[in-house]
């Protein structure tokens, strides 16, 4: 299944708002409250800027979870076998016409 979404944000932006969180921590009372911040000011929602920073944690390690590179690896190679598998089903479905198309055929001699 893919995103109907688009990406709203440069990578750039995304990067800086989630070192945004991390440098600002400490100046709020809870992490929750870092994100609501700086949401505003770069002018995206809370939930999102928050998926970022556990995105950014799961990549770096000091979260669990896949990694972004890893998801992207599987996703591409999920996509690679469907392909396979319908152009096998096209050659077993050709093969079996071809077969079929011989029997059919006046024996020579």
């Amino acid at each position: 299944m893919t995103s109907k979404t688009t990406n709203k944000f440069a990578p750039e932006v995304r990067e800086r708002a989630v070192r945004m969180v991390f440098d600002h921590e400490r100046d709020h009372p809870s992490r929750w409250a870092t994100v609501v911040s700086i949401a505003e000011k770069i002018g995206c929602v809370p939930q999102t800027l928050h998926e970022w920073v556990k995105k950014a944690e799961v990549d770096s390690g000091k979260r669990g979870g896949v990694p972004t590179e890893v998801a992207d690896k599987v996703k591409a190679l999920e996509r690679e076998i469907r392909e396979l598998r319908q152009a096998n089903e096209i050659l077993r479905k050709a093969s079996a016409y071809f077969a079929q198309a011989e029997l059919d055929r006046p024996f020579r001699r």
